[in-house]
């Protein structure tokens, strides 16, 4: 698989990303502009972002233009909007892909860090979506990406806690935006070896007491390029509304979509009927609840299977004329409902304090578990 194979899939579209002067933002926005979008690339270092677009305009003539741009500046990013808006209209994609890395112990990064982190790391994804958020609600269409970290890693914590923090933003920001035809969602890159990546994980691995060469040895089998991250990055784009709320990898979006063009899969008719029945028979459920408890179900139920329970009630309805003949996409859906009901289970075991009934639920859901395994063949 490679970005040749979803060429003129972006067409007509207009994307902006941040930190686009190198790395795996430069080769996201490369893949963007083969894909067919108009690109921005946004980037503080004049020298990179203008090779960058001389780079794009050699293979894409016409599809992208450099922005130089200070993220830390928030009057800069404010110029830059009305530079948008007043040359190409809304961007139909906000990429925040820009990062700065200080390193240091908790207590030893100094304050200016700190500030430089936080202004870069968090407050400008912050206003870069203030910024397009009320023209993407008067068109009711468009998307924001926020690229995001794992979470707490010794000595990376200026880092870390600004970027984790995007996740939060973004889920919010889904939330608030559910009944929109506008996606929010969250990507991260995996361990790649960009500059940036090295230096945090030598950080990282000083705090193992290891070697950069161990580190890289011990997680030799999760490395993945900068371009197929990139490449993750790009046509995750293309499932937008699919990942609408979720928090993802690129080898995750990469992996999906080597899965849709394998062969179907035989299920066993009767169960899969059985699995339906219990699907259908949850939704109904769900649908007489006050609504603040079905807000929460249908959000949570979202954000573990990557579709809302109407899509997977729509999805359901098809699976029952296939004759137990499972697309890979089918098959994929209920392996995340395998997800959502072990997820189910873990809230019953907290939540339920009648030992008898927790018994009784916890078989019922143990029953759905096995039920789907046992039909997909895990």
């Amino acid at each position: 698989m490679n970005i040749d194979d979803f060429k003129d899939t972006l067409n007509d579209k207009m994307v902006l990303i941040t930190g686009a002067g190198g790395g795996i933002g430069f080769e996201t926005a490369k893949c963007c502009a083969i894909m067919g979008a108009k690109v921005v690339l946004l980037d503080i270092d004049r020298e990179k972002g203008g090779r960058a677009q001389k780079t794009i305009e050699a293979v894409c003539p016409g599809h992208s233009e450099f922005y130089e741009i200070d993220l830390a500046d928030e009057n800069s990013i404010y110029q830059m909007r009305d530079y948008m808006l007043n040359k190409y209209g809304c961007p139909d994609v906000v990429f925040n892909n820009a990062a700065v890395l200080h390193l240091g112990e908790i207590g030893q990064v100094s304050s200016k860090d700190w500030d430089h982190g936080y202004l870069v790391n968090l407050k400008a994804p912050v206003l870069l979506t203030n910024c397009f958020l009320e023209e993407m609600k008067k068109r009711n269409t468009g998307t924001f990406v926020f690229v995001s970290s794992s979470g707490a890693v010794a000595h990376m914590g200026a880092y870390e806690l600004f970027k984790t923090a995007q996740a939060e933003l973004s889920n919010t920001l889904s939330m608030e935006l559910e009944d929109t035809e506008i996606c929010s969602y969250t990507i991260s890159p995996g361990l790649v070896k960009t500059d940036t990546a090295v230096k945090s994980i030598e950080a990282v691995a000083g705090s193992m007491n290891i070697t950069l060469d161990e580190f890289y040895e011990m997680n030799k089998d999760h490395i993945i390029s900068v371009e197929d991250a990139a490449l993750g990055f790009a046509v995750s784009l293309l499932r937008a509304k699919e990942y609408d709320g979720q928090e993802l990898g690129s080898i995750q979006v990469l992996h999906q979509l080597e899965k849709q063009n394998t062969d179907t899969d035989t299920c066993d008719p009767v169960l899969l009927g059985k699995i339906i029945a219990t699907y259908e028979e949850q939704y109904s459920g769900w649908h007489k609840r006050n609504i603040f408890e079905r807000q929460w179900v249908l959000r949570d139920f979202k954000k573990c299977v990557g579709m809302t329970a109407d899509e997977v009630y729509a999805a359901m309805e098809d699976m029952k004329n296939c004759g137990g003949r499972l697309s890979a996409q089918n098959r994929q859906l209920l392996k995340s409902m395998i997800l959502y009901w072990e997820h189910q289970y873990q809230l019953l075991q907290g939540f339920e304090k009648d030992r008898q009934k927790l018994e009784e639920n916890s078989n019922i859901i143990r029953g759905w578990i096995a039920d789907i395994k046992n039909c997909i063949g895990k």
